[in-house]
């Protein structure tokens, strides 16, 4: 006994080929017509790097490692964006600062090495959530293209900022934080609720 899943069927026809159809001619000149008809519309390619569509401003892209306003590298190499990282992209090393060195780093502990792998990064934005020194952030940079895989291994030559090449990430950053930076004498282990300073008893 056959069993039928529905009550629909298709009928099939065995109807023959015209002359011009075994010659494929409506099917060549249909899609001819297709062809041509595309030179006439707009190109839907860009002439990328010198031309470029219009991003969002929520676009995450490349990350960059914050400087403060002395010119100071901002990361003390916490790791809760290696930790906050889901794709486990993100490696450093620590180091002391050294005497002398307060104008290169910001805190006594600064990262010695810190490379992202950008194939591993699925750019998500938790690493620059998670950081509370406000040292990395996704930017509307687009990671370059390369050759090797190693290439895509980005250490603090790509990740840093350059003094005379400050990149702005004020879009990135919430309205607390804006208020909060705004506020005299406060520095980052002081807790803001929107309100009224508390002070961190840890």
């Amino acid at each position: 006994m056959a069993l039928q899943l529905t009550n629909r069927s298709k009928v099939v026809s065995n109807k023959e080929q015209s002359v011009s159809e075994k010659l494929y001619l409506p099917g060549i000149i249909k899609g001819m017509s297709i062809t041509l008809s595309h030179l006439f519309k707009r190109r839907a390619t860009v002439k990328y790097p010198d031309e470029q569509r219009p991003r969002a401003e929520v676009y995450r892209g490349q990350h960059v490692l914050k400087r403060d306003d002395n010119g100071a590298e901002r990361c003390t190499a916490c790791g809760l964006c290696a930790v906050a990282c889901p794709a486990e992209a993100i490696t450093m090393e620590s180091a002391e600062r050294k005497k002398g060195e307060e104008n290169l780093y910001r805190e006594e502990k600064y990262a010695k090495t810190y490379e992202i792998n950008m194939l591993r990064c699925i750019f998500c934005g938790l690493c620059e959530e998670a950081c509370p020194k406000e040292a990395i952030f996704l930017t509307d940079r687009i990671v370059d293209t390369e050759f090797e895989r190693d290439d895509f291994v980005y250490g603090k030559d790509k990740l840093v900022e350059k003094t005379d090449k400050r990149i702005d990430v004020s879009k990135r950053q919430t309205l607390e934080v804006a208020a909060f930076k705004k506020l005299p004498g406060l520095k980052h282990n002081t807790m803001w609720d929107g309100k009224k300073q508390i002070k961190d008893k840890h």
